[in-house]
């Protein structure tokens, strides 16, 4: 048990720590908590990127998650998700399960008006392909 748990109450606990997550806001940016609820079986939104960082969870199911630069992995029910935002593409985040519903819930840092995300062109991803992780 960490020092910070130690002194907090009972029922309350700390999922997931992410300096970095600061890092990237920019100036003047509200929160907004966002629901993404996913289908079985959906493949969720094509390739895209968000105007700030996020921090959040996965409240049930499992979703296959994949960032620029990183690995694909596979977040289950109670698993801390972090995305830096800006540049960064986020390639898939799909369910992974083909008969459940999935669903994450995540606070996103963004300027007012932004749209929470938008989608990459063709040809940026092709720009784009060496940034990819590389399957082995």
């Amino acid at each position: 048990m960490s020092a910070e748990q130690a002194h907090m109450p009972p029922g309350v606990e700390v999922i997931a720590t992410r300096p970095e997550a600061t890092a990237g806001i920019p100036a003047g940016s509200e929160a907004r908590t966002v629901r993404v609820t996913l289908s079985p079986g959906d493949p969720g939104a094509p390739p895209h990127r968000h105007p700030g960082p996020l921090f959040g969870y996965v409240t049930q199911g499992e979703i296959l998650f994949e960032l620029e630069g990183q690995p694909p992995r596979v977040l289950k029910a109670g698993d801390a998700v972090f995305e830096p935002g800006g540049d960064v593409i986020h390639y898939v985040g799909a369910n992974n399960l083909p008969d459940a519903q999935s669903e994450l819930v995540v606070t996103m840092f963004a300027p007012p008006g932004t749209p929470v995300l938008t989608v990459v062109s063709a040809e940026e991803l092709a720009e784009r392909r060496h940034l990819r992780f590389a399957q082995p």
